[in-house]
């Protein structure tokens, strides 16, 4: 009897384990069962059990799972059909069902931000930038920034140049002090302002034996600098009397000294394009590198042109939009993306990744905004058919934001003579986009995109470096405090700090990547010299007209159907199918 009792046993524990597995990967929740894995019931499952699979001749239709993972699976019936007769047709269920009656919930989360809610995070905002920048006064000034763990001040590391993470940033000017200049102004702290640019006249050089990165130079302290002077010297002073007696334009002095000091970086390329490091003191080092990034050398153009238009050089502007011109004739001819690293010398393409994220994301802001900027049609006209570019290669997901059914839109890294997809993440540089979207007038994708970017900080509290979103978990798990989200954030709502001069002044602002301020003036516009620029083979004429099929740079209001402007941005349906989507349920 002793074997009866065996075989029994083993059958009962066979359909017990049976029963868990088909509850765990049938039915059942995320589940961890006490083990070091847990158990999705994720988006692919549910292609797999809700979606109906329907052949076509272009895989445009497809979602993003599905292109992954190729085709799914054929079910086969539970019985053979007769000779003659049509197999049973499955009923059509799409997965969006699952999520049917979540709408309250979220309308109740996300339909209101109250007064007292939005006074409160504004004050922890306000507390957390004097956390920051009174111990940097205290602690570290006039050194580059504060070391958080040794409590004391640190500029470029001396004994190691091979230590890129710090001395490309770091130049031993004060970086910190400069970068926050507009920011004060901005928090209403005038005094504060008038004596932090007193210290910068008073204690900041660029003669210094300093190798920096071009491109961090720019846009920290070159942006700063002209940000500043501009608020300071802006005759209508939007944000309280700012200005004082005796300043000079030391500012604007300053940032020309640092850029005439980048300039080398330009000089002896076969390209144009510059190199990523210079010497502010004697130039490009001997031996520097010859690639760099498309964003690096291509994002000068904003700040480098401001510049040109205030002092009426036109040197600066010349040599940042030569650089832009030559990356966009070296995109690929098949795609129309580009990579993500050149080398400076021969044109060839090292990195062909094409995404949005680090090496690229500036280059495609700094298209639009400077048209924006500038106005110079040329500009507009990259930027748009980048954004083509972008959409027709990038883009997976459901062609619609907010309609139909599919997984929510997505942009992936690819290969930029291809297309196709060559890796599954993406990194936070890329949450910019959303707030590109905005300005470009597609309002409706960076609504969804700027979700997908917020479930992934519910789930974790920050965004990760770098999401694969395929394993629904962080692949670089670190978070350096970066701004893009925010900036997206600010773009698509701006309902934070209504009576701030930023929103009530009557002038219009845009940020650089950098974040710094600067406004939509019309002496930005005008030129004080004839026009140095003429067109080159592979870049658009002023004379070519715009495809009419893109968002022109006009109001967004009436982009958005009365229907959505006071509801929620995104379906309480679609907003429950992202947070799916990242693993948040």
């Amino acid at each position: 009897m002793r074997w009866r009792s065996l075989v029994i046993g083993l059958v009962v524990l066979r359909l017990s384990v049976s029963c868990v597995l088909w509850l765990a990967f049938g039915l059942g929740p995320n589940l961890s069962l006490g083990f070091n894995f847990h158990l999705n019931f994720n988006l692919h499952k549910l292609d797999l059990l809700f979606r109906e699979e329907t052949p076509t001749e272009s895989s445009k239709g497809s979602s993003w799972s599905q292109r992954i993972h190729g085709p799914k699976y054929e079910e086969t019936a539970a019985t053979c059909a007769k000779a003659g007769e049509e197999p049973p047709k499955k009923k059509k269920s799409s997965y969006l069902r699952l999520f049917d009656g979540s709408e309250d919930e979220y309308a109740r989360r996300y339909s209101s931000f109250p007064d007292a809610l939005k006074s409160k995070m504004k004050e922890m905002a306000r507390e957390m930038f004097y956390f920051g920048y009174d111990n940097y006064m205290k602690y570290a000034f006039p050194e580059d920034e504060l070391n958080p763990i040794d409590c004391k001040g640190r500029g470029p590391d001396a004994l190691n140049p091979s230590n890129i993470n710090i001395n490309d940033v770091l130049g031993n000017y004060s970086l910190t002090l400069i970068d926050t200049l507009d920011t004060l102004l901005v928090l209403g702290n005038v005094s504060e302002f008038q004596r932090a640019v007193k210290l910068v006249i008073e204690t900041v050089s660029f003669d210094k034996d300093s190798t920096v990165q071009v491109f961090e130079a720019n846009i920290r302290i070159l942006g700063s600098l002209i940000s500043a002077h501009i608020l300071l010297t802006d005759p209508k002073q939007p944000f309280g009397k700012v200005n004082f007696e005796g300043y000079e334009n030391e500012l604007l002095h300053l940032a020309h000294d640092l850029a005439v000091r980048l300039l080398p970086a330009f000089e002896h390329t076969d390209t144009g394009i510059p190199y990523p490091r210079v010497n502010l003191k004697t130039g490009v080092p001997p031996d520097s590198i010859n690639e760099t990034c498309t964003a690096g050398a291509g994002s000068l153009l904003v700040e480098f042109g401001i510049l040109s238009r205030l002092i009426g050089d036109s040197t600066f502007e010349w040599v940042a939009r030569r650089a832009v011109r030559a990356l966009w004739r070296l995109r690929s001819n098949e795609t129309g993306l580009l990579g993500n690293v050149i080398n400076i010398q021969t044109g060839q393409w090292v990195g062909k990744q094409s995404g949005l994220g680090a090496g690229m994301d500036s280059f495609y802001e700094y298209l639009l905004k400077s048209y924006i900027l500038f106005g110079e049609e040329e500009d507009n006209q990259m930027f748009q058919a980048a954004y083509e570019s972008i959409q027709n290669h990038l883009r997976r997901g459901r062609d619609l934001c907010n309609e139909g059914e599919g997984d929510p839109p997505l942009y992936v890294n690819v290969n930029m003579n291809s297309g196709e997809i060559i890796n599954t993440w993406i990194d936070s540089l890329q949450a910019f986009f959303p707030g590109l979207q905005v300005l470009n007038g597609d309002v409706d994708n960076a609504i969804c995109l700027h979700a997908f970017y917020y479930a992934i900080w519910k789930r974790f509290g920050a965004l990760p470096e770098r999401y694969n979103w395929q394993l629904q978990a962080p692949d670089v798990h670190f978070y350096p405090l970066r701004p893009e989200l925010v900036e997206s954030t600010y773009l698509l709502y701006q309902l934070f700090d209504e009576n701030n001069p930023l929103h009530k002044s009557g002038h219009k602002y845009i940020f650089t990547t950098e974040g710094h301020i600067v406004p939509i003036d019309k002496r930005f516009r005008e030129k004080q010299w004839d026009d140095l620029f003429p067109c080159e083979e592979g870049t658009p004429s002023e004379t070519e007209s715009n495809n009419p099929s893109h968002p022109s740079n006009t109001s967004n209001c009436n982009r958005i159907p009365v229907e959505q402007r006071f509801a929620l941005p995104l379906k309480s349906v679609y907003m429950k199918q992202i947070d799916h989507m990242v693993g948040l349920f």
